[in-house]
Order: C-alpha cells, then sequence, then structure tokens
C-alpha cells in the first residue's frame, strides 16, 4: 500500500526510510523524518542495517533548548520590560504594591525592577511613585530567547549568560546520516527464524532467506543472586593466605571484654581508643566474665594469665616497669563491640602458647582472619562506624624486624602492590612499628595501605610464650582495596543501606593482579 505520491503509510517507518533513500542519498534524519520519535528512528534503522539494507552514522550536536521561566520570557517579555511597560502605560507612575497588581507576579515584580533601575529605564518620582524614564526600550532578552527558540543555538557568550540566569540549557542531540547498503531493496525480505521439518521434506529450505545469527546479542537477564564486591575480594584475600600456609581464625565473636580487646595488647586503661567517643560500650550487659576456658580440652592456666596482665600494667613485669597505675579488674570486664581483631589474635596467640611442639616448646603458627569491627567513627565518604580488618600474625623463633620488611614485600607483591615505603609508628602493642605505603600511580603519591609491627614482650611473656619467641602483626581495612578495584569514591555506596543492588549484581568478579 502506497499514498498517492507513490510513498509508504506514514506508520511503517523502515519502508519510509528506504522510501526516501532511493529518491536521495544519503538523507539526514532530522530531514527526512522531524516527527519520529528517536527510539522508533533507531529500532527502524538497526532492523534495516542488521540486514545489511542500509547505512547508518550517528551525528551528536549540542543544541539550546529555554528553561521553564526563558519559554516565560520568550512569550511574554522580560521582567524588566513588563515592568517597563506597565510603568509607560500608567503615566502618573504606580507605588510599588500597584506595580505588583498590574502585572500580577511578585517574583517578576521585584527582579524586574532592580534589572529595569541598572538599565536606567525606571525612577523614583519625589512622591515616591516609580515611573518610566525613557519613551522606549529594546528588549535584548526576549529577542535573545525567541532567537534560541528558532535555531536551537546562539552565540557561545550569550548562550553562557543566559544559563547563569537558569533561562537556558544545553542538551545533546543525536540524529543519523543514512545511506544504502549492499542489500538495499524498497522492500523487506521475509527472513525465516527456524528451519522446519516441512521445509526440509518439501526443499523449500534451499532458496529461504534465513535470518542471521546476532552473536552480539546480550542474554536474558537472570535473576540471580550475586556476592557483594566485599566478599569477592575477601575470597581473593582468603586465597592469598591460604597459598602462604596460614590458618583462619575463628571470629564469630562481635562482642568482647576490654580485657582481650585492651588489656592483653597492653593497651592502658587510661588510652583515648578506650574513651566512648572512640569504642562503643555494651549497655546491658555492662560487664561480661574474666577469661576462661571455652571448651574442655583447652588447659591454659586463665588465673595466672590474669594475674600477669594485671601486674604488667600496673608494677612492670619480664623486664618492664609497666605503666604504674592501679589496673581496675572491673574496667577490664566492661563489654565492648570489638574495635579490632587483634582481640581475636591475643586469645589465639594465648592457646598457642599451651601448645608443645616436638621440642617441647609451643609451634610456629601462621594466622589470619578477615571480619568486621566497629569504631565509633563520625561516617563520612570515607569511614563509617564499622568495616573490616584484614590482620596477619607469624609467631616463630629469631624473628627480626628486617623479616617483617621483607615479608610485608612478598604479601602485599601478591596483591600486585610494589614499591613498599616503611614509616615508624606506634603502637601499645607492638614495637617497632610501621606504617605501610605504597605509590599510587593515579593520586601520583604515596598512600597508607596497612599497619604492622612486632609484639611486645609485655603482651607475650604475659601469655606464657617462651623468650626467643618472636610475633609479627600487621593489618589493612577490606574496604579500601575494594573501593580502589571497583572505583569507588564514597564508602556508604559500597556498605550499608546506600548500596544500589544493581551495583551488585552487574559488578564481575575481581582479580588482584598477582605477582
Amino acid at each position: 500500500m502506497t499514498t498517492t505520491d507513490g510513498a509508504p503509510p506514514s506508520g511503517d517507518l523502515t519502508s519510509r526510510v528506504l522510501h526516501a533513500l532511493s529518491q536521495k542519498e544519503p538523507i539526514l534524519s532530522t530531514e527526512s523524518f522531524p516527527e519520529s520519535a528517536f527510539t522508533d528512528l533507531k529500532a527502524a534503522l538497526d532492523r534495516l542495517a542488521s540486514r545489511s539494507m542500509i547505512i547508518y552514522e550517528p551525528i551528536e550536536r549540542e543544541e539550546a533548548a529555554l528553561e521553564p521561566e526563558g519559554l516565560q520570557i520568550a512569550e511574554h517579555g522580560s521582567h524588566e520590560a513588563r515592568v517597563f511597560e506597565a510603568l509607560r502605560q500608567a503615566v502618573e507612575g504606580l507605588s510599588v504594591a500597584d506595580l505588583e497588581k498590574t502585572i500580577g507576579d511578585k517574583t517578576v515584580t521585584k527582579v524586574g525592577q532592580g534589572k529595569a533601575f541598572k538599565e536606567k529605564w525606571i525612577s523614583k518620582s519625589k512622591d515616591g511613585k516609580l515611573v518610566a524614564s525613557v519613551g522606549s526600550i529594546e528588549d535584548v532578552t526576549q529577542k535573545q530567547l525567541k532567537h534560541i527558540q528558532q535555531e536551537k543555538t546562539h552565540e557561545p557568550k550569550i548562550i553562557s549568560e543566559l544559563k547563569k540566569r537558569k533561562l537556558v540549557k544545553t542538551q545533546k542531540v543525536i540524529s543519523f546520516k543514512i545511506r544504502k547498503g549492499p542489500e538495499f531493496a524498497l522492500e523487506i525480505k521475509k527472513e525465516e527464524t527456524d528451519l522446519t521439518v516441512d521445509m526440509i521434506t518439501s526443499g523449500a529450505w534451499k532458496t529461504a532467506d534465513f535470518k542471521p545469527y546476532n552473536f552480539k546479542a546480550l542474554g536474558a537477564v537472570q535473576n540471580a543472586g550475586a556476592l557483594h564486591p566485599l566478599n569477592k575480594v575477601r575470597h581473593e584475600f582468603r586465597q592469598i593466605f591460604f597459598e602462604m600456609g596460614f590458618e583462619e581464625m575463628p571470629t564469630n565473636r562481635y562482642v568482647e571484654t576490654g580485657f582481650w580487646n585492651f588489656d592483653a595488647l597492653y593497651v592502658p586503661q587510661q588510652h583515648p581508643a578506650r574513651d566512648l567517643q572512640d569504642t562503643f560500650y555494651v549497655a546491658d550487659p555492662k560487664v561480661g566474665g574474666k577469661p576462661g576456658p571455652e571448651s574442655a580440652d583447652d588447659q591454659a592456666d586463665y588465673a595466672a594469665y590474669w594475674d600477669n596482665v594485671k601486674q604488667v600494667h600496673q608494677d612492670g613485669k619480664y623486664g618492664s616497669i609497666g605503666y604504674r597505675y592501679p589496673w581496675a579488674g572491673e574496667e577490664a570486664q566492661k563489654l565492648v563491640l570489638r574495635t579490632h581483631t587483634t582481640a581475636i589474635s591475643a586469645a589465639m596467640l594465648h592457646k598457642l602458647a599451651s601448645k608443645k611442639g616436638p621440642d617441647g616448646r609451643p609451634p610456629p603458627a601462621r594466622y589470619f582472619s578477615i571480619d568486621r569491627v566497629f569504631r565509633n567513627e563520625t561516617v563520612d565518604a570515607t569511614h563509617l562506624a564499622e568495616f573490616h580488618q584484614v590482620e596477619g600474625v607469624i609467631a616463630d623463633y629469631g624473628l627480626t624486624l628486617g623479616g617483617l620488611m621483607e615479608f610485608m614485600e612478598i604479601f602485599f607483591n601478591k596483591m600486585g602492590i610494589t614499591d613498599l615505603k616503611f614509616k615508624p609508628a606506634y603502637n601499645p602493642y607492638t614495637e617497632p612499628s610501621m606504617e605501610i605505603f605504597s605509590y599510587h600511580k593515579g593520586l601520583k603519591k604515596l598512600v597508607e595501605i596497612g599497619n604492622s609491627g612486632m609484639f611486645r614482650p609485655e603482651m607475650l611473656e604475659t601469655m606464657g610464650l617462651p623468650k626467643d619467641m618472636r610475633v609479627y602483626g600487621w593489618g589493612l581495612s577490606l574496604e579500601r582495596p575494594t573501593m580502589i578495584k571497583y572505583g569507588i569514591s564514597n564508602i556508604r555506596e559500597l556498605l550499608g543501606h546506600k548500596v544500589d543492588l544493581n551495583f551488585i549484581e552487574r559488578n564481575p568478579a575481581v582479580r588482584l593482579e598477582k605477582s
């Protein structure tokens, strides 16, 4: 079916494209199909292009469009021009209240007055009324907006000024340049999508046109579960630890006593980290029991351990003078949300002290943990009140600081992080202590990636570990490498109620650049 001039009906957009191309080549979509919706036109072009009947290329351009206030000014005139016209018609002038009634818009009156005074179009008479100062004006703003309304563009300087006044906006417009393809025809051949039994038996398949497979087509969206990015990165970290012979520590205790979270780590009871501003204290119940065995096969002497911790804090022991303050058992029994997984490391090292290796001494051990910790932090783009800590501990004989630095090089190298720098630091339970930095190529500066040190004798010998056993400890957050890997700038988009579930589903598994 065609119209009287030979053109196809308006509803069949693909046929209209083919008919337009038969008359002229190339054609522009803005000229040939100005009334067609972008989505309809794109679908028609894709359908024809998939059959090689046409070739098209998108053309992007920037157009200026009027904002609602700009449309109002283009129709009725600028605020200042409307104020001037109202005063010009009222020969004897108007009061502000009468001017507002005449114009009928308080905002137009207020804004227009100021600009009209600035242009010296109006003035105030002796009796306080506003009067027109000139016989006629040129409403430049209205003229510029009408030009933009018709031509969709103007001089860059004028567009910039009108955008500042929120009268105009710019938007990208996509049109298409269309040419004939190698299989161009005025009609679309029927393409078969299936090879049927009838076609085979009759031989019709020999002359049939089959629709080609689109190997670039996306599969149907599957409503399947997805791992959180933190879990993906956590899995990579766990694999690195297991490759290096580490044992994973149980981290299912979010609530700890102050003893394990602070006192066992040689953190004094007056330390700022124990303030309410930094630590979440449990309100009910407020206190827990003294440390004790958790199973029948746990033969450690917890009473002696409690006394040793008290002595090393209060009076000093094992060659240390201690902190020399009255240590309070009640403070050590207060319940807190753990501020670090080092509390778990302390409990594991204490259990290690009661084990016996082939030589009768505690055997070397490697432990790691990756789990949630809690800090009373001010929430912002890089801090949350809860986050995940990655921690590693190595206990062995004859360990040195140089060995720790070398191990850090190996460990972080497995994550693709090289060129480490070490800076002396202070931790209550490690001495010496070091902050670990690496050069960030994107930021072009050194960034802190972790903290490390060797546990103090006051902490280790209190547990019953031999004097010549040394322990490396280091840690970093799980969130920071995850944010870097997935290009996230705000931690609240990674963890918490603001997480976009589409982001969770879309992102692939991460792979740390192992060396």
